[in-house]
């Protein structure tokens, strides 16, 4: 078995959609869907662009895709054969180069295609088709950039210019803030005959006609430039030189050129498994699709929920970057950590905007972030499949744990690497805003001492509006906890702080973290089970199928006012245990065990962030079976392509950055028991049964280290 490689054999044209997913390449820039080259707007094929946001009169804000190669038109022998059925088909994936490909055999002749999205060169698309001819015959080939772009809530692009001359090109502007986009294609053959480039209804196109021989070859090689005005003032021209330059090297130097900075990414980050080739596939599969949308080309971008596989949710940055897809570069590439930290600190601007919207003081960042840190989440995110109203949701006014969640990233960069730079550098405002954001959000009583978070909504989306939910309150209490951490973090510079406050105007916040902290509400306690809620325990306890089996519709949204969920304790995702997960020193492996036992049976497993909550507390109390079952479902996720595809009725489909995320820290966080503290590593390893060995690299106070762990031990070895 080809631990590297995902193979799929078979034409269905009903699995575009999922395909897309699952076979989707990219490199931070843009990621391009795993469809057909000839594929039609139905299998939603697109080159989404990071960062680059439209919106289109009152629809949902979200990122646009460039225009995208296509395969216009194959005829041979006077037959067409785009939208043909072949006798063969497969599609592969190397996850280690990157590297989609396909092999169809339409009987007279077999087409192969290869496609990168080229890492050494993030603005660089490039393609190879071979024709093998068993025939004679004369061949005809249109391909060309196609504006006939697949948008959720489009269209984006307009004002398209085209030009077809030994360079396409295709110029368009965005509607809402007229960002140039531009796309250029050169190519190149090793045929008899003739090329020919003009315009077509659908956009640029070359064509080739050359008349075909027995046992013949014949190969194109596709050069693709993407630019916007966010790039470069003059995207065009800069599409139209890549393509130059990319055409005079030649595509197999492209290739190699894209295959040397994945080794370089694979000698960094590489975790491998042994015991278990499906698992180790599906290792590598989540390491590959995360690594594959890190934003190594820029230090202030992040990461959306679904990575560059689309429009869904809104192209937005959620709680998902900083609590799951963080670990795993803090632990192998900081430098794209320290991105992700970036651009929390440089949209701070926004979060204050925020707050201060709500009548408060302090950062509230955005649930679903964009550009700027604008707010991209709506009131309405659900859509009611019987009456098909909107669904008034509060995602965006109540789910405050997400400036903790922010502060507890910028605190575990400095805490596992020891470098505090990004603290110096904006971080520590980051967190002494979160933390005058809590002060200003907590209500008290006449008639108590304790205060209260109420009205908001925790990791367990299925439950709206409750008071002290668990893990809110204690991550708020950490955000408060780390601004007065700060003081000693720069005991050394004592005026950095001072300077620090006295801008912010900060002393009369200051003098009340420490009484905040002490008086913050913690859960309720009932036979070592924290109370996810107030109240929570009083919810109708039943099992997981009985909620079930009373939905009438599949795609029924499980929460809000009227979700089968809601009167009831069965939740969404890990809430409390994601609570244990990430901060295990306040617990007890005792109170762990209990909690594990008491929510898991409760949970749905109702998003793709739940499962390695669950894996990482249950390694720690050694329930290495449950462990293994999570890891699985949660490692094969884009491998299979899993997860929900809709909320009430809107698509939610696409990869799963935090289940690959997710996949790496139950590996090395919770198999093998790593943890950095000021760059010093240890391990406590776990390994399953099924687990022989597990190898992986990280950076240390040392620099790169290559870990491996088996059941006699582990040692550690540099990596040049």
């Amino acid at each position: 078995m080809d631990l590297w490689t995902l193979e799929q054999p078979g034409y269905d044209p009903q699995r575009g959609v999922t395909d897309g997913n699952r076979f989707l390449i990219a490199n931070g820039y843009m990621g391009v869907r795993g469809t057909l080259l000839e594929a039609e707007r139905q299998a939603c094929p697109a080159v989404n662009l990071a960062g680059v946001y439209d919106r289109n009169g009152d629809k949902w804000r979200e990122p646009v895709n460039a225009p995208r190669p296509r395969l216009f038109s194959l005829r041979f022998g006077g037959q067409e054969y785009v939208g043909a059925t072949p006798r063969e088909h497969v599609l592969r994936l190397s996850y280690r180069h990157g590297v989609f490909s396909r092999e169809t055999d339409f009987g007279p002749f077999l087409l192969k295609e290869e496609r990168i999205a080229s890492l050494s060169e993030p603005h660089l698309l490039a393609e190879r088709l071979s024709f093998t001819f068993r025939e004679a015959g004369q061949a005809q080939v249109t391909l060309g950039l196609s504006t006939d772009i697949w948008d959720i809530n489009g269209p984006h692009l307009f004002d398209f210019q085209q030009e077809a001359a030994d360079t396409l090109l295709c110029r368009a502007v965005t509607g809402e803030k007229a960002i140039p986009v531009a796309t250029a294609m050169a190519l190149t053959w090793d045929g008899r005959g003739k090329k020919a480039s003009a315009l077509t209804a659908e956009g640029p196109a070359f064509t080739l006609c050359f008349d075909a021989r027995p046992g013949e070859t014949v190969t194109a090689s596709l050069f693709m430039g993407v630019y916007t005005g966010l790039d470069d003032p003059a995207p065009a021209q800069q599409a139209q030189a890549l393509c130059a330059r990319a055409q005079s090297r030649g595509l197999d130097a492209c290739f190699q050129d894209n295959g040397h900075a994945w080794e370089k990414v694979w000698a960094r980050c590489q975790a491998e498994l042994t015991g278990s080739d499906q698992e180790a596939l599906s290792l590598h599969a989540s390491q590959f699709y995360l690594n594959s949308i890190a934003p190594r080309h820029a230090e202030n971008l992040s990461i959306p929920a679904r990575g560059l596989s689309g429009q869904t949710y809104k192209g937005a940055i959620f709680w998902d970057s900083e609590i799951f897809l963080f670990p795993q570069f803090v632990y192998t590439q900081p430098q794209v950590a320290r991105s992700l930290l970036r651009y929390r600190i440089e949209t701070l601007p926004g979060a204050l905007q925020k707050a201060a919207e709500y009548g408060f003081r302090g950062a509230f960042y955005p649930w679903e972030s964009q550009e700027g840190g604008q707010e991209g989440c709506t009131d309405f995110n659900v859509v009611d499949v019987f009456t098909h109203r909107p669904v008034r949701t509060y995602f965006r006014d109540k789910q405050i744990h997400i400036s903790a969640d922010i502060a507890y990233a910028l605190w575990q960069y400095y805490d596992i690497t020891g470098d505090r730079s990004l603290l110096e550098e904006g971080g520590a405002e980051v967190i002494l805003q979160c933390a005058r954001f809590y002060l200003s959000r907590m209500s008290g009583h006449l008639d108590r001492e304790e205060l209260d978070l109420t009205d908001v909504i925790g990791p367990d989306e299925y439950h709206e509006r409750v008071t002290n939910n668990a893990f809110t309150n204690r991550m708020a209490r950490r955000c408060l906890e780390s601004a007065l951490a700060l003081e000693a973090v720069f005991s050394d510079r004592p005026g950095f702080m001072a300077a620090l406050k006295e801008r912010l105007g900060y002393e009369a916040d200051w003098a009340r973290l420490p009484e905040a902290i002490r008086r913050l509400r913690g859960p309720w306690i009932r036979d070592g089970v924290l109370e996810q809620f107030d109240g929570y325990f009083d919810l109708e306890d039943c099992p997981l199928e009985t909620v079930r089996s009373r939905l009438k519709d599949p795609r029924e949204y499980w929460g809000g006012d009227h979700g089968v969920a809601g009167p009831t304790q069965i939740i969404k995702q890990a809430d409390v245990i994601a609570l244990m997960a990430l901060l295990p020193e306040d617990f007890s492996d005792e109170t762990v065990a209990k909690n594990f036992a008491y929510y898991e049976p409760r949970t749905e497993h109702g998003s793709s962030l739940s499962a390695c909550m669950y894996a990482l507390t249950a390694c720690r109390i050694g329930a290495l079976d449950k462990a293994w079952e999570l890891f699985k479902k949660t490692a094969s996720i884009d491998l299979v392509g899993g997860g929900k595809q809709w909320a009430g009725e809107i698509y939610i489909g696409g990869t799963h950055p935090a289940a690959n995320g997710g996949a790496w820290m139950i590996a090395v966080l919770g198999f093998c028991g790593a943890r950095m503290q000021r760059g010093e590593l240890t391990l406590s390893p776990r390994l399953p049964s099924q687990v022989q060995a597990i190898r992986f690299a990280l950076t240390t106070a040392e620099g790169p280290r290559q870990i491996t762990v088996t059941r006699e031990g582990w040692r550690s070895e540099p990596i040049d």
